[in-house]
């Protein structure tokens, strides 16, 4: 069999998937559908760069979505396309909700396990938060001293998550940025 008459009984299982799926929206058609399908959405979501179980949950919301609002769809003849543009655009929320990296203060690198007890001196410590704006120092406190989940601090302060997780971002690369510069020793500072 040649590599156009595979593409072509993929061609024809999709478009049979898809027929079947819309004249008959129920669970047998869409498990048809799910099967079909699904394959490609990981594929899609892995050759973007997603990890395998992250491509593996994406392409479950894609389909998902298929399922409540295949309804909505106007011409049947487009529906890989609408399937790929809700994958698309969930794979842009999915990438807007990971933070960027940047430098950030390793806490555990800088706690000298000899003074583990008391580090850092209560004046220090509330020096760097002294940079910090009001609601990043509370969500520090709430996520690495009361040891919150970022789920737990958004619903606290009634913000979306995606908030929640940008505070703590910004105020440790603020602190990064003041950790890592160069200090004088305080026998210079007179």
């Amino acid at each position: 069999m040649g590599r156009s008459t595979v593409t072509n009984d993929h061609s024809r299982r999709d478009v049979a998937a898809v027929d079947t799926f819309l004249e008959s929206p129920n669970e047998e058609s869409f498990t048809e559908l799910f099967l079909t399908f699904t394959p490609q959405l990981v594929s899609f979501f892995r050759s973007h760069g997603c990890r395998k179980d992250s491509s593996e949950d994406l392409s479950q919301e894609v389909m998902l979505t298929v399922y409540r609002k295949a309804g909505q769809l106007r011409d049947h003849a487009r529906f890989r396309s609408w399937l790929f543009t809700i994958g698309r655009h969930l794979l842009y929320r999915h990438r807007g909700q990971q933070l960027p990296e940047a430098d950030c203060v390793d806490w555990e690198g800088m706690i000298d396990t000899r003074t583990k007890r008391d580090w850092p001196p209560m004046l220090e410590f509330q020096q760097w938060m002294s940079f910090l704006k009001p609601c990043e120092r509370e969500a520090l406190t709430f996520r690495f001293v009361e040891e919150w989940e970022y789920h737990e601090i958004a619903s606290a302060r009634a913000v979306p998550m995606g908030t929640a997780q940008w505070r703590v971002f910004n105020a440790k690369k603020k602190l990064a940025a003041h950790l890592t510069a160069p200090r004088i020793p305080r026998a210079e500072v007179a």
